[in-house]
C-alpha cells in the first residue's frame, strides 16, 4: 500500500533509492525573567532522505524460548500461513491486533469525501512482520513447539497446526549468571554457555555472525525478552565508560547477561532493544553505542496496566484534574511472574512502573509545586493458576473542586504475552526503519542518523531510554504524535494539528490543493443554503498558470 502515497509537492521528491523531503521545523523556545515570559517561534529547515528499499530482517530473541518468544514466532507463522482456528466462540483467524505499525491508522489528510486514514505502515517503506526471520537464545533448551506448549498462551487448536513448524526450532545455548535472576530460575537452566565471559560474549557475536550467513538475512536486530534481572550497580572503573565496560567483560568483573548481550551486539553493528526492566544500558553500554553509531532502546515494554496509566493519568492532568493516589496491584502466573516474586527482581518492575506518571505531573505546575508526586504504590504477586492471564486493579484517587475527591476504580485483565508480542515486532520494524532515515539540518553538509538511544521508541516502552539531557516523555498521545509526525516529515508533510479551521469559520469553506504543481490551497466555499441545504460547491481561482480550480 505505502507505494499508493505519493506525495505531490515541490518539496518532495523521488528517486530510485530514496525519498527525500524538504521540511520545515518549528519549535518554540521560551526565557523566564521573572514572571515574565519572552516567547519566539523558531523555523529550521532540514532534508529528510529515507531509503526505499526494505531488506530482509533477522531478529534474535533472548529469551526465544518463554511465553513472549514463543509467541511472537507462532504469530508471525499463523499470519505467514494464513491460519484459522475453532474456539468455543468460533472461528478465530491470524491477524496482528495490538500492533501500533500493522493495526492501528493515521489521517493522512482529508478531501471532498473527508478524512482518509491508512494503516501506519502505509506511511513509509517498512519490513512487513511476515517476512521476519527468528533465532535466539534461551536458557531453556526446550524446542519451540514443546515451548509453546509449557506457555499456555495460544488455543490448542492453533498449537496442534503451528507445531510442526516450531518443534525443529532449538533456542541457543545462551549466558546464565544465577545472581541477577530469582532462584526459582535454575530448574531452566539446561541450556547454557560455559567458559570465560569475554568467551561467551565472543560467542554470541559468533551466533549473530553465523545467524546472519545461514538464513540469508540483510540485517539482524536483537533484542531481550528473557527473565527480568536485579538492578546492576553502575561501579565506576567496572561499567561507567565503554573501555571499563569492555576491560570488565574481559576481567569477568560485575556485568548482566543482559549488558553483555547488549556489548556483542554493539560490536557486531546490531541494533539492541532491551523488553525488560533491568538497567542493562549502564553509562558503558551507552557510551559503547554511540561510539559505534549503533542503536539501542529500551526499557521494559508497555503493554498493558502501565499503559492504561500513561493515557489516564495524560487524561486527568490534561483536564486540571490532580490525581493524588495512584495504588497498582497485579497478580500473574507465567514464568515472569514466577522470576519477579524475588524481591530484587520485583524491584527493577517496580522502578520502570513507577515512572510512568512523572513527566504528567511535572508538566502542570497549577496542580502539582515543584517536587510534588502524587502517592504512588504497585505491587506484584505470583500466582500460578492464572497463568499468563494477567489480573491488574488500580484505583485513581484524584482531587477536584473545592476539596472534592474523585476515585477511578479499574479491574483489567489481559493475555500478558498476546499484548507484549505485537510490542516486540513494532519495536524492530521501527528500529529497521530509524536505520534508513537520515536528516540533514540547514547549513550542514553531511546527512546525520537519529541519535544511538532510539528515544522514538518511547511510545512502546515503560522506561523510556533517551539521550542525555533530553526531556523523558511518558504520556501516550505525545510519544504517539512523535512517531506519527516523523514519519510525515519523512514525506515533507506538515505535523496533524487537528485544528480543522475549514470546519469552524463562521462561513465553511473547504481547502483544495489538487490541480497546482505549486502545492496552493484553493479556497472551495459552500454555496449559499437553499431551503436549508447547500446547494453546491463555490471556488476561487488560483494564480498560477495552468491551475485548473474548478470545484
Amino acid at each position: 500500500m505505502s507505494g499508493n502515497i505519493h506525495i505531490n509537492s515541490p518539496n518532495v521528491r523521488y528517486t530510485d533509492t530514496h525519498i527525500v523531503s524538504q521540511y520545515s521545523y518549528q519549535t518554540t523556545s521560551v526565557h523566564r525573567d521573572g514572571n515574565k515570559l519572552s516567547v519566539t517561534p523558531h523555523t529550521t529547515e532540514m532534508t529528510f532522505r529515507t531509503e526505499r528499499h526494505v531488506p530482509r530482517l533477522g531478529v534474535m530473541l533472548v529469551g526465544w524460548g518463554g511465553n513472549n518468544g514463543t509467541t511472537v514466532t507462532a504469530a508471525v507463522l499463523a499470519n505467514k500461513l494464513g491460519l484459522t482456528w475453532r474456539t468455543k466462540t468460533g472461528v478465530k483467524k491470524a491477524n496482528y491486533y495490538g500492533s501500533l505499525l500493522q493495526a492501528s491508522t493515521v489521517c493522512l489528510g482529508s478531501g471532498l469525501e473527508g478524512e482518509v486514514n491508512v494503516p501506519f505502515r502505509d506511511l513509509l517503506p517498512m519490513v512487513h512482520p511476515n517476512d521476519i526471520v527468528f533465532d535466539g537464545w534461551d536458557i531453556s533448551g526446550m524446542d519451540l513447539g514443546s515451548a509453546m506448549e509449557r506457555a499456555q498462551v495460544l488455543d490448542w487448536s492453533l498449537q496442534e497446526q503451528l507445531r510442526p513448524h516450531m518443534s525443529h526450532m532449538k533456542p541457543r545455548p545462551s549466558i546464565y549468571i544465577p545472581k541477577f535472576i530469582a532462584a526459582n530460575q535454575q530448574s531452566r537452566a539446561d541450556n547454557v554457555l560455559t567458559g570465560t565471559m569475554a568467551e561467551q560474549v565472543a560467542q554470541i557475536q559468533a551466533d549473530i555472525r553465523n545467524f546472519h550467513q545461514s538464513s540469508g538475512v540483510d540485517k539482524v536486530i536483537v533484542l531481550w525478552t528473557a527473565n527480568t534481572e536485579c538492578f546492576c550497580r553502575v561501579i565506576p572503573g567496572v561499567n561507567d565508560t565503554a573501555k571499563n565496560l569492555l576491560a570488565a567483560v574481559e576481567a569477568g568483573g560485575e556485568v548482566s547477561p543482559s549488558t553483555l548481550f547488549a556489548v556483542a551486539s554493539i560490536l557486531e553493528g546490531c541494533a539492541y532493544i532491551n523488553g525488560s526492566p533491568q538497567n542493562t544500558f549502564v553509562p558503558g553500554a551507552v557510551e559503547l553505542a554511540m561510539q559505534r553509531g549503533v542503536f539501542i532502546g529500551g526499557d521494559d515494554f508497555k503493554s498493558g496496566q502501565t499503559k492504561i496509566k500513561s493515557v489516564l493519568v495524560d487524561f486527568l492532568v490534561s483536564a486540571g484534574i490532580k490525581p493524588t493516589s495512584i495504588v497498582s496491584y497485579n497478580h500473574l502466573g507465567n514464568n515472569d511472574g514466577k522470576n519477579l516474586s524475588a524481591p530484587l527482581q520485583f524491584q527493577s518492575k517496580e522502578i520502570s512502573k513507577s515512572n510512568v506518571v512523572d513527566d504528567m505531573v511535572q508538566s502542570n505546575p497549577v496542580l502539582y509545586h515543584p517536587g510534588e508526586k502524587p502517592d504512588h504504590c504497585v505491587v506484584i504477586k505470583y500466582v500460578p493458576y492464572v497463568g499468563d492471564s494477567k489480573r491488574a486493579m488500580d484505583e485513581y484517587t484524584s482531587e477536584i473542586m473545592l476539596g472534592g475527591t474523585n476515585t477511578i476504580a479499574l479491574h483489567n485483565t489481559c493475555e500478558d504475552s498476546l499484548l507484549a508480542s505485537p510490542i516486540i515486532l513494532d519495536l524492530v520494524i521501527l528500529t529497521e526503519l530509524c536505520q534508513r532515515v537520515e536528516v540533514r539540518p540547514q547549513g550542514e553538509d553531511d546527512f546525520q542518523s537519529f541519535h544511538s538511544v532510539l528515544s522514538l521508541l518511547s511510545f512502546l516502552c515503560k522506561a523510556p531510554l533517551v539521550p542525555p539531557g533530553t526531556p523523558i516523555i511518558n504520556a501516550f498521545f505525545r510519544q504517539r504524535a512523535c512517531i506519527e509526525n516523523i514519519m510525515r516529515a519523512c514525506l515533507g508533510l506538515p505535523p496533524q494539528n487537528h485544528m480543522l479551521l475549514e470546519h469552524k469559520l463562521q462561513r465553511d469553506f473547504l481547502l483544495r490543493h489538487d490541480g497546482c504543481v505549486n502545492g496552493c490551497a484553493t479556497v472551495v466555499k459552500k454555496a449559499p443554503l437553499t431551503n436549508g441545504i447547500h446547494s453546491g460547491l463555490q471556488s476561487s481561482s488560483c494564480t498560477h498558470v495552468g491551475h485548473a480550480a474548478d470545484a
